[in-house]
């Protein structure tokens, strides 16, 4: 993969997307969200790729499965009208399937193919298997994290918003209640453990699980990267203020530190 080949699959995000836009006012606002997110999940796959020091080469590739990680969010909304994979379809298997049907990567080396469809297919696991040994697996890693820092910018400007601006797809449908968190949700991050988004039942336990994937990013830039932007306390700011709910953030912020 070339930046030619890189520069290409760019003009042929801006063509494909174009037409998702052709929507109802509330269906537009959750496109734009995923467009602008996916770039922004590029930029920050580049400030990663700097950091960590890869190769041109391989800085190209990480960008690429950065671009088209999340394209399959798109037929998700329209056919669905939700970005929650539970009640649609996995949104990395239907990523690959557009790859394959627009037929993007016919242009690579059968390495570098296999590749970037590995790295999109475990993009979105809850967490990576211990045992993965595929070389895939740095830019598997790269990936979630560079999906997470945007995700987390996406979620602080939404909080900004009154609720009836939000992009309505963001929050999977679920209800925003102030002083509600479900216990399991609380005690899975006072354990250090990814918060599962199936034991969410509330607005605050999706924060809590945001929060929870300090426990799951691989590279020190990235740790850096959040600590600069200040995501973690602001939506912690936004929780309820009781004490086993602020003892499992503290202990996120200070592993995040560490």
């Amino acid at each position: 993969m070339n930046p030619a080949q890189r520069d290409e699959l760019f003009a042929w995000f801006d063509q494909y997307v174009e037409p998702f836009r052709d929507t109802d006012p509330e269906g537009r606002i959750n496109i734009q969200l995923k467009i602008d997110h996916t770039k922004k999940v590029c930029t920050a796959m580049e400030q990663l790729c700097e950091g960590e020091r890869l190769s041109p080469s391989e800085a190209t590739l990480a960008v690429v499965v950065a671009l088209l990680h999340d394209v399959g969010r798109f037929p998700q909304y329209r056919r669905w009208r939700t970005f929650r994979d539970s009640d649609s379809d996995n949104h990395a298997r239907l990523a690959i399937e557009v790859i394959r049907e627009e037929r993007l990567l016919e242009g690579c080396s059968t390495e570098e193919r296999l590749l970037i469809e590995e790295a999109i297919r475990f993009h979105n696991l809850l967490e990576l298997p211990a045992t993965m040994a595929s070389p895939t697996r740095r830019y598997i890693e790269l990936i979630r994290d560079a999906d997470k820092l945007d995700i987390w910018r996406v979620f602080v400007d939404l909080l900004k918003q009154p609720p009836e601006e939000r992009a309505s797809a963001a929050t999977l449908g679920l209800p925003d209640l102030p002083d509600a968190a479900t216990d399991a949700c609380v005690a899975a991050l006072d354990s250090g453990h990814i918060v599962r988004l199936d034991t969410a039942t509330c607005f605050n336990d999706f924060k809590l699980m945001q929060i929870s994937w300090i426990y799951d990013l691989h590279s020190a830039t990235s740790r850096r990267l959040l600590r600069e932007r200040g995501y973690i306390p602001v939506l912690a700011a936004t929780l309820p203020q009781r004490d086993g709910i602020k003892r499992a953030v503290a202990k996120a912020i200070a592993a995040l530190s560490a």
